[in-house]
């Protein structure tokens, strides 16, 4: 399962890298993985301090850290 997530951070991040600030139904419409899959990605590129969270009104938005 480990081994799922970081695939999956890694097409997280090259979403985000190529698309830019993207909020969470983006990123499920743009990156095919499972959506569970993704939210575990999203929090593996924090840990990582590899991404920016930002809440921005009543959406959360993500983007690759410079």
């Amino acid at each position: 399962m480990i081994h799922e997530i970081g695939e999956t951070a890694g097409k997280v991040w090259m979403f985000l890298n190529q698309k830019g600030e993207s909020n969470l139904n983006q990123l499920k419409k743009g990156v095919k993985a499972d959506p569970n899959l993704i939210l575990q990605a999203i929090g593996w590129l924090a840990r990582e301090e590899k991404i920016l969270i930002e809440k921005k009104g009543r959406f959360v938005t993500y983007a690759v850290k410079d």
